[in-house]
């Protein structure tokens, strides 16, 4: 069992810490980060973090994150000051990284699915878009199939339907697929970082040295060798060409045409598999897009102009709880009060009264009037 460095251990009390990020340069968010832990199916405490406003969007854990050091990263500033900017940006890490549980049962890519849905349960999320990036985009697929009710859009980034081992059974292949998971083994937690350099480079073949050197000492910190090894195999076993087929939902593909980490033909392939997916092809050859680059601005135009608006931003409906909002949007989508207690497993009474005050701060006198006024504030769209 591996026990978390002193540094980032986590205190278990507190169900909310605000983490604040240090002035930077450039055009930094100034909001707090919250992180919150929750719990998986099977047991695996999982940390998330929530920055910025309007609609939601969740960002599947990708291999070795950290959601706090990522934000002093130049590999992931940009990325989380863009998509900040104009949503609630969800993310976490995933278990065996960053200040998620790093003992947890035997990994499975079922286990990396627990945790998705330990975080959006937790987030008290009832249908929002999805990010995912690298091994996340499989992970994203397989939610999305499995709770088409919950994912109203789709993005996806530099991803694959299957693993390096699934792709091929050339040995050559497969010594290759072991040379790196034992590479991570025993060169990942070594001062040294001749070994994290591998990986920099094939994500980051045109990034600086200074962005080699964040990526190198954050891997170092996110995960033990143990951990990190054991990820990158279970990423080398992935296939999801079966579910890929089976998303409902409006999907935006993206890829690097020179990806050094994972080749354009697998972005293409994927694209393939989901039923009207839309993909984006950029001028890159870097696997995480760098913030210099115009690749990187072509990406956050295309996902900004894909991604829903947030509903009802007027005072009076910003004066809503959480919880008002979502009966709101069951509301807008035309259930009545015991459809939206069957769903939300709440009491008919309940919902009657939480939709009491609900009418009362939008100062309407009538069901049919709120849902008037919720769709046109933006409510409801989603299921229409």
């Amino acid at each position: 069992m591996t026990t978390l460095p002193l540094a980032f251990r986590r205190n278990p009390e507190p169900s909310v810490r605000r983490v604040a990020r240090p002035e930077q340069q450039g055009p930094r968010m100034s909001s707090r980060q919250q992180v919150r832990f929750t719990s998986t199916s099977d047991g695996v405490r999982i940390a998330y973090g929530t920055t910025g406003q309007g609609a939601p969007l969740v960002k599947v854990a990708n291999w070795l994150s950290h959601i706090e050091l990522d934000w002093e990263s130049p590999l992931w500033q940009h990325w989380l000051d863009g998509l900040s900017r104009s949503n609630t940006l969800i993310r976490y890490d995933g278990r065996g990284s960053g200040l998620s549980d790093w003992m947890f049962p035997p990994l499975t890519f079922e286990g990396w699915v627990n945790d998705l849905e330990a975080v959006v349960d937790a987030a008290g999320l009832t249908r929002f878009p999805l990010l995912g990036i690298c091994r996340g985009v499989a992970v994203a697929i397989a939610y999305a199939a499995r709770h088409p009710e919950r994912v109203s859009h789709l993005v996806l980034h530099g991803g694959y339907a299957r693993g390096r081992l699934k792709r091929s059974v050339d040995q050559k292949h497969r010594d290759e697929a072991e040379m790196m998971a034992k590479l991570v083994e025993l060169g990942w937690g070594e001062d040294n970082p001749a070994g994290r350099q591998f990986f920099a480079t094939q994500n980051m073949p045109d990034g600086t040295s200074e962005q080699h050197r964040s990526f190198n000492e954050i891997a170092r910190l996110s995960a033990t060798p143990q951990n990190a090894a054991s990820d990158i195999r279970q990423m080398f076993e992935i296939d999801v060409s079966t579910l890929a087929p089976r998303v409902a939902c409006p999907t935006l593909l993206l890829h690097s045409d020179r990806d050094v980490r994972v080749p354009f033909e697998e972005g293409r392939r994927l694209a393939g598999l989901i039923p009207g997916a839309r993909l984006v092809t950029l001028n890159s050859r870097n696997h995480f897009l760098l913030p210099h680059e115009p690749a990187w601005r072509q990406w956050l135009d295309e996902v900004c102009g894909f991604l829903p608006v947030c509903p009802g931003t007027s005072k009076e409906f910003a004066e809503l709880t959480r919880r008002e909002r979502e009966l709101l949007e069951h509301v807008a989508q035309g259930l009545n009060n015991a459809q939206i207690a069957a769903r939300l497993s709440l009491s008919t009474k309940t919902v009657k009264n939480h939709l009491t005050s609900v009418f009362a701060k939008l100062g309407v006198r009538h069901r049919a009037e709120a849902i008037v006024r919720a769709r046109d504030a933006g409510f409801g769209r989603q299921m229409q």
